[in-house]
């Protein structure tokens, strides 16, 4: 068992044995105590009507500026493995997308990638972020691509983690889809389970009690997530978001995993060819989020990655 599950067990034992705790009681200590090993703290900013939570770093550092965007379903707490890495080396933020996390969840908005960019680009300036490398998974790596297109004064380089938006290729997802049922909405007991077995090639260590509240949480998100995954679900077959990400200036780094059920990794290759400065990494025995399931690796990929970008 890797040391961070051991502590992280011994911290959940010390906590049944010194009080009654609820399972959501625990699984708040447990996140806290994965955010503070990664040096993250929670906070919140208001755009418009949307309440947006985030991740970041509890101490500025000298270093660059890091802004990680999580897929679809998926939350902020998707990163604090990765962001543990770069502990000390970037300032860090971890943001919950519209709809995810503890974020607003309205159903009335519109989520197409475009979007979420606009979105985005409010809760950065509100930060008053400016400048910054962008790393993003699924419909985040979309999300980030078109960020890049969009805004490219403001980023450095970009890396995409498995990234949506381009099913030149299609997957499992999509045969299962079309037969009418998604593994990535769970609906009932034993869904969120059945999702991790599909979108995670190496699932990390998750404890009970902190498993159950995660998919409590994704039950609960079922209306939600069904209004988001129809506003992308067809993106990748049109060839707008293709056209989109030529027009990215910066360095941008694709990394995929072999075992990818979600999206196909042979789309690397159309993302490599559409963007102008791009390369890409593939990763045998990974699925579809190599941030999760190799942190370490991922994070030096991008340590490489910008070495030889700045050259």
């Amino acid at each position: 068992m890797p040391r961070s599950a051991l502590n992280l067990v011994l911290l959940l034992v010390t906590t049944l044995l010194i009080s009654a705790c609820s399972k959501q009681s625990i699984y708040d200590r447990a996140i806290g105590w994965e955010r503070s090993s990664a040096g993250l703290e929670p906070a919140e900013v208001t755009v418009g009507e949307l309440d947006i939570t985030y991740l970041r770093s509890k101490e500025a550092v000298e270093g660059d500026t890091l802004v990680l965007i999580h897929g679809f379903g998926a939350n902020k707490d998707n990163w604090t493995r990765l962001a543990k890495e770069f502990k000390g080396e970037f300032n860090v933020y971890a943001i919950d997308l519209p709809g995810h996390g503890d974020s607003s969840k309205p159903l009335d908005i519109g989520y197409r990638f475009e979007d979420q960019v606009n979105y985005l680009n409010q809760v950065l300036a509100e930060l008053g972020v400016k400048q910054f490398h962008m790393m993003g998974n699924s419909m985040g790596g979309a999300i980030t691509a078109l960020y890049a297109a969009t805004h490219p004064e403001q980023i450095q380089t970009a890396v995409l983690f498995d990234p949506a938006g381009i099913f030149e290729y299609e997957s499992e997802l999509v045969d299962r889809v079309l037969d009418g049922d998604n593994p990535l909405i769970p609906k009932k007991e034993g869904d969120f389970d059945r999702l991790l077995d599909f979108a995670l090639e190496k699932r990390p260590f998750v404890p009970w009690p902190i498993f159950d509240v995660m998919e409590e949480k994704a039950i609960a998100n079922r209306e939600v997530n069904e209004v988001i995954f129809a506003a992308i679900r067809d993106t990748g077959f049109e060839p707008d978001f293709r056209d989109a990400i030529t027009r990215i200036e910066a360095p941008v780094l694709v990394v995929w995993g072999k075992l990818d059920r979600v999206i196909d990794y042979r789309n690397a290759d159309v993302f490599v060819d559409a963007i102008p400065n791009a390369r890409k990494v593939l990763l045998d025995d990974i699925g579809h989020a190599p941030m999760v399931e190799t942190p370490a690796e991922s994070a030096q990929l991008f340590r490489d990655f910008l070495a030889e970008s700045v050259k």
